[in-house]
């Protein structure tokens, strides 16, 4: 007789222990485990743990985060496409940055009778749609941020219309349009750290502007530890809660994260309990915080 393992099955209000054979028991493992995920070994049991987040939440969720450092990365619905909403506003900044390291471009440069810098800051700090269109009306339009997105090697991403169509169009949150992967929108943000697509003058000035992010406060950073240095942009659209960016760790690590949920209910706590198993499972403390203040909530 084989090695049996202990489980629990669920019988009308009660529940009763079982023993399941270790054969059984890790086929039954396997079925649980997402699709397609790409996670490091290490980090198998922050997998399994964001997995049982996403099998009990009525949203659809999609996980991904890297370790910039070590290259350790975590993915849960990770080549899944998800609207972007918002966040694509992080690759509109880099495309003008690229320029004005090419010297193409000034964040001095007025646009509309606007400064750059300006409209640059209104984008990221406070989302508005009317300064991200102006910059990308400015650099050529949707199709122009897409193609410099695949030119560089980022895909699993696309951009086919700008903020005011995308609104303007009837909604459908499974529309392939304007969309990422969650493991899409982490290359692009490691590209982004990396200083591949901008030089490393204009990847601190980005970060410096999403570190200021004033919308989402009960997402991201909800849950993460007092004083954790977050730098994110949200995107938010009927039916739709993103947040991606980068969260320090205490060793000085660099995650990038890229969390999406559709659908559902209860997204911006989703993604902010998301966000806490990230922080601890890269830290190696597997601790989950099933509750939290009803203030922490609270936000936008």
């Amino acid at each position: 007789m084989g090695v049996w393992r202990f489980g629990f099955e669920l019988s009308g209000s009660r529940v009763r222990q079982m023993r399941v054979p270790t054969v059984l028991f890790a086929l039954l493992a396997f079925v649980a485990q997402p699709a397609a995920a790409a996670s490091s070994p290490s980090l198998a049991s922050l997998e399994q743990q964001l997995s049982y987040l996403v099998a009990g939440n009525s949203a659809d969720v999609g996980i991904a985060a890297l370790d910039l450092t070590t290259g350790e990365t975590v993915s849960i619905k990770g080549n899944t496409p998800f609207p972007m909403a918002s966040t694509v506003k992080v690759a509109v900044a880099a495309l003008y940055l690229s320029q004005v390291d090419h010297g193409r471009r000034s964040l001095d440069d007025t646009i509309s009778g606007q400064p750059a810098r300006s409209l640059m800051a209104r984008m990221l700090i406070h989302s508005d749609n009317r300064a991200t269109d102006m910059l990308m009306r400015d650099l050529g339009g949707p199709t122009a941020l897409h193609n410099w997105l695949q030119q560089n090697g980022v895909t699993g991403l696309r951009v086919d219309r700008n903020i005011a169509q995308l609104l303007a169009d009837k909604r459908d949150l499974w529309d392939h349009r304007d969309s990422s992967t969650p493991t899409a929108m982490v290359d692009l943000l490691k590209r982004i750290y990396r200083a591949e697509l901008i030089k490393p003058q204009s990847r601190n000035y980005l970060l410096d502007l999403m570190a200021q992010c004033q919308t989402g406060k009960n997402r991201m950073k909800a849950l993460l530890p007092d004083g954790t240095p977050v730098e994110h942009k949200t995107g938010t659209l009927t039916g739709l809660t993103d947040d991606i960016g980068f969260i320090t760790m205490p060793d000085g690590h660099r995650i990038a994260v890229a969390i999406f949920a559709r659908g559902g209910a209860d997204r911006p706590r989703t993604i902010a309990a998301a966000a806490r198993a990230i922080y601890d499972g890269f830290t190696r403390v597997l601790t989950w915080p099933f509750a939290a203040p009803a203030s922490a909530f609270s936000g936008h």
